[in-house]
């Protein structure tokens, strides 16, 4: 852990909940100058605490009104087997996140469809057809919301 005070703990909530802020908005906002906001939103970005920024897209606003999670068991285990299927999963564009978990399922993915006919295609088409893919639990989101993150502030 990297020595992180209450000001860059201000800091990092400000980022969390909007990422465009500059640093000098930043700055007046916690009560420091701009150029020692600056110095602190880089350390903090060298050490690896601010792992990146993003964009949040509303997914419904553009055309994906479906938002289904995949439970995904492997056939074939074995570090050649996860990496050929890690490759694969990665380069279909509707699959939004693929994560590595322990328990009943080997993958967890989400995925953004247009609507369920549109889920059905990239299933049938992609899913199943990737390497070593055995069982497959599909759960369709009916609504999300959003949870502060583990500094108590804004979404992270």
């Amino acid at each position: 852990m990297t020595d992180v005070d209450a000001t860059d703990l201000a800091i990092l909530r400000m980022l969390a909940a909007d990422a465009t802020r500059s640093a000098a908005d930043v700055g007046r906002a916690v009560g420091i100058g701009q150029p020692a906001a600056w110095r602190r939103i880089k350390r903090l970005t060298d050490q690896g605490v601010i792992a990146g920024r993003r964009v949040v897209l509303d997914q419904a606003a553009l055309g994906f009104g479906v938002t289904v999670f995949l439970g995904i068991k492997l056939a074939a285990k074995g570090r050649t087997g996860l990496e050929d299927f890690e490759r694969a999963v990665t380069a279909i564009p509707e699959v939004q996140l693929v994560q590595h978990v322990l328990g009943q399922f080997d993958y967890r993915l989400r995925i953004t469809a247009r609507d369920i006919s549109d889920f059905e295609r990239i299933l049938r088409r992609r899913i199943m057809t990737l390497p070593g893919v055995g069982q497959v639990e599909a759960n369709v989101m009916l609504s999300e919301e959003r949870r502060p993150g583990p500094l108590g502030g804004a979404d992270t």
